[in-house]
């Protein structure tokens, strides 16, 4: 299928040009096969005895031959306004509200021609943009989603960026005299619950934009519902390189603030080989995209510097005893370091029984930012005294930052609880910032064009942020990347490097 407004060819089914955003308005009518047509059948009328009168009145179904389904519809319309003109119940004096009526296009209809009654209609909305706008009018807040994961085992890791979200509202107020409101949404941290999300603020035309998911293998999914339908979303810790990748999973309006786990996978790589001078490692991950995505990106490029990798496997998400892929890994080697860049559940019953199993009892131990937080710290218990952790480096400074950490102790009760609060809150302000910049002020309405803040979002450039200067390259790459490496001491996570 080819688009009409750039020419690009785009996938069967699409309701929105990945290429230019333009919305496929008149697809079911340029790509349906066209029906043979089928006369009705007139059923078959009984012979008339001997000498009685012929009826010359047609089959109701024969009434309507020849015309349209449309017109016999304006025709009822037409007749109940007369009826409600006669009783009194419309006064054709007072003013009459516009109506617009739209009906199924009859077949002799040109598609261009629909497009631009759409057009027209959009004209007289004052929206030019080709994938729509989202109108507020007076004293409605501008509504943004969020979708991330808020419970379960990783409940920390989505809590933390809700966290940052909130306290972005709080400190920006308001958006061109319009509140801000903020539907939040659970990712689930699965493909599922990104799906569920992602069609569930799809489904609210009030939503400008979104700030998630949390999990990788939840923003795949959501990201392309996210995008068909015209919206936009910025995720605070999708790490996984297919997402901003245009062969892999990215899709047009995403965007992320969260480092891409290629600079993750290759600092692990370069602290693990270089500064605690091992030559051999493993990898174990569970198949989501952001723990496979970072374990092949640290496999690959330990091996680049000189190191050697004696197993890269993986476990499922769910299971509890992962002695079974432990002992593969201990017979494969036993490497140096074991690198398993998972979530909190698995990574807990992974450090704990690696400690049991035989010929594992030196190897050091090390995961990433899926287990920094206190939910993780309880997980491992005293098994990850001592173990590695590799992570965005929270080692941030500024007036604004310090604003936000005494913000969030007082309206939380607690210092951040894990390591993407600041990216959520400046994805938030990537969101406020575009909205601002393309929201056109009509009176006390408020116009925002969907592809206007896509295209400015996608523009960001020397955005200052508490995680540093954003710029957003075309595939949604925006984040200032910092990778630090912190040690478990004491139930604490130390940062120990760079």
């Amino acid at each position: 299928m080819i688009c009409p407004n750039c020419n690009e060819e785009i996938p069967e089914g699409k309701k929105f040009c990945g290429h230019c955003g333009h919305r496929l308005i008149s697809t079911d009518l340029v790509d349906r096969e066209p029906q043979p047509h089928v006369e009705p059948e007139t059923p078959e009328m009984p012979t008339p005895a001997p000498g009685a009168q012929k009826s010359h009145t047609p089959p109701a179904d024969v009434t309507k031959r020849g015309l349209p389904g449309w017109v016999w519809g304006l025709v009822g319309a037409v007749a109940v306004v007369l009826v409600l003109i006669a009783t009194g119940t419309i006064n054709i004096g007072s003013a009459i509200p516009e109506i617009i009526v739209v009906t199924e296009a009859s077949p002799t209809e040109e598609p261009d021609k629909q497009e631009s009654i759409v057009a027209t209609i959009e004209d007289e909305y004052g929206c030019d943009d080709p994938i729509g706008c989202v109108t507020y009018g007076a004293d409605e807040p501008v509504r943004i989603a969020s979708a991330l994961v808020i419970s379960g085992p990783n409940t920390d890791l989505g809590t933390d960026s809700q966290y940052g979200v909130e306290i972005a509202i709080d400190f920006k107020g308001d958006l061109l005299g319009h509140a801000i409101e903020l539907q939040a949404e659970d990712d689930g941290c699965s493909a599922e619950g990104g799906q569920t999300a992602g069609q569930k603020i799809v489904s609210d035309p009030t939503i400008i934009a979104v700030v998630g998911t949390s999990c990788s293998g939840a923003g795949v999914p959501m990201s392309e519902v996210i995008s068909e339908a015209g919206y936009a979303m910025v995720s605070p810790s999708n790490t996984a390189p297919s997402l901003t990748d245009p062969d892999q999973a990215w899709n047009p309006g995403y965007l992320r603030t969260a480092h891409n786990d290629k600079v993750q996978g290759k600092a692990m790589a370069d602290f693990a080989y270089n500064v605690l001078g091992v030559t051999t490692a493993a990898a174990i991950h569970d198949g989501d995209p952001y723990t496979e995505g970072l374990a092949r990106v640290f496999a690959d490029a330990f091996e680049e510097i000189g190191g050697t990798i004696v197993e890269f496997t993986a476990v499922n998400k769910g299971d509890t005893d992962m002695r079974p892929v432990l002992s593969a890994v201990a017979a494969a080697g036993p490497p140096e370091l074991l690198y398993y860049p998972v979530f909190t559940a698995e990574g807990g019953f992974l450090t704990k029984q690696a400690k049991e199993v035989t010929g594992l009892e030196g190897t050091i131990l090390a995961a990433a930012d899926g287990m920094i937080s206190i939910a993780a710290i309880e997980a491992v218990g005293e098994a990850g005294e001592g173990m590695y952790f590799s992570g965005p480096d929270l080692s941030f400074s500024g007036g604004t930052y310090e604003k936000f950490l005494a913000a969030y102790v007082e309206k939380y009760g607690s210092e951040p609880i894990s390591v993407f609060h600041a990216h959520s809150f400046d994805a938030a302000n990537m969101i406020f910032a575009c909205v601002e910049e393309v929201g056109v002020q009509d009176g006390d309405n408020l116009h925002i064009g969907r592809q206007a803040l896509r295209t400015c979002l996608s523009a960001t450039s020397g955005f200052e942020g508490i995680t540093g200067t954003l710029t957003c390259n075309e595939y949604g790459d925006c984040a200032d990347p910092k990778i630090s490496v912190s040690q478990l001491q004491g139930g604490g996570y130390v940062r120990i490097w760079p």
